[in-house]
């Protein structure tokens, strides 16, 4: 039996006799049948038409208004994290799962009206892989560097200064040492001991100051990497004998660093910045990734707590995303910066963070 649409929703049978459809004959009414200026009549009848193939099923009208039906919100008319700057993304072609590849996160982040971020690896340096982001991106600044691991020859002035020196000059951070850090290891009980960064004397190794002398006289930016805070503190002071003015605690919260506010308040009162990162909050024992179980989660309260104790001023954000399987960068930097804003950090202090201590290492 097919079903035709007549005038003020009737139905009828092939004789013409008017008669209400079941749910499947209804599926044989097709678009062309119903105008579009009819629909919402249609609708209102109880007949909700769905699915690809046209099928249909009768709802009484009170049923569907009495139901609550529930949608992502719009996006923002102004991107909440535009004009920002992130130092820490993760990105493909790397040895560990990423999401996106260079020149994709940055089309996100200059979709979303982002100035600039930073390219990091903790295997191979990111100088030359900044330059081409730019030249696929235009309108984005792009930024590398080199992480101070086993694969570039550990604390290795001379993968510094090729670094640096590479097309373009966007080469501009230096980490130390992340998952090959003595005390990252032993944390972790990876391995008994690894690269170390101070000598038995509680002083800076002879190739750690070569390296800081290096970032000096480049004005490159160094980030203190998974070094422990008393090693950190201590990279921190002789990096500003030396003349380095580009000083950044790399995720200062998280436990494999795990700085107190004293700490932090010392760290800054050397001229150090500390890193916020976004991908602290989705750590710990609920964590959705098993690999990040193992990380103390830290919650927005007491990175909340940290930016009103220490000083906007003396902070970064970033996100440290990019790993398969977690938000995108871009995504985990506007929900770390929205929910910032929730528990009481000023969009200034935002935006100091974010753009102008970000934009004075950098490019000051």
């Amino acid at each position: 039996m097919r079903w035709s649409y007549i005038r003020r929703w009737k139905f009828t049978d092939s004789c013409g006799r008017p008669e209400m459809p079941s749910a499947l004959h209804l599926g044989c009414v097709h678009d062309a049948q119903v105008p579009n200026s009819k629909r919402r009549e249609f609708l209102k009848m109880g007949v909700a038409i769905a699915g690809a193939a046209g099928l249909a099923t009768v709802v009484d009208p009170r049923e569907v208004f009495g139901q609550v039906r529930v949608f992502p919100p719009p996006p923002p008319a102004v991107s909440p994290i535009a004009g920002l700057m992130d130092t820490h993304v993760h990105a493909a072609p790397d040895v560990f799962g990423r999401s996106v590849d260079d020149e994709e996160v940055a089309i996100l982040y200059k979709e979303r009206g982002l100035e600039a971020l930073v390219l990091k690896n903790h295997v191979v340096s990111t100088a030359d892989r900044a330059w081409f982001a730019r030249k696929h991106v235009a309108g984005l600044k792009v930024f590398g560097g080199i992480v101070l691991n086993s694969a570039v020859g550990g604390i290795n002035p001379d993968a510094v200064n090729w670094m640096w020196r590479m097309q373009g000059g966007f080469g501009r951070v230096v980490w130390f040492p992340t998952f090959d850090a003595d005390n990252h290891v032993k944390h972790f009980k990876d391995a008994p001991e690894a690269i170390k960064v101070l000598g038995a004397d509680g002083k800076v190794l002879p190739a750690v100051r070569d390296v800081l002398k290096i970032c000096a006289e480049q004005k490159l930016v160094v980030h203190t990497g998974h070094l422990s805070p008393t090693e950190a503190l201590t990279v921190i002071e002789a990096g500003r004998d030396i003349g380095v003015n580009r000083l950044v605690v790399t995720h200062a919260q998280f436990e494999v660093v795990n700085m107190t506010l004293e700490q932090m308040k010392k760290a800054a009162s050397m001229g150090a910045k500390l890193e916020l990162c976004a991908m602290g909050t989705l750590m710990g024992p609920e964590a959705h990734l098993e690999w990040m179980r193992h990380w103390r989660r830290v919650k927005i309260e007491e990175t909340v707590a940290a930016v009103k104790d220490v000083g906007a001023q003396n902070f970064i954000l970033a996100t440290d995303l990019g790993q398969t399987g977690n938000p995108s960068p871009a995504d985990g930097l506007q929900l770390f910066v929205s929910d910032l804003m929730k528990a009481g950090v000023s969009k200034d202090d935002v935006t100091k963070m974010g753009r102008e201590v970000t934009g004075n290492l950098l490019m000051g």
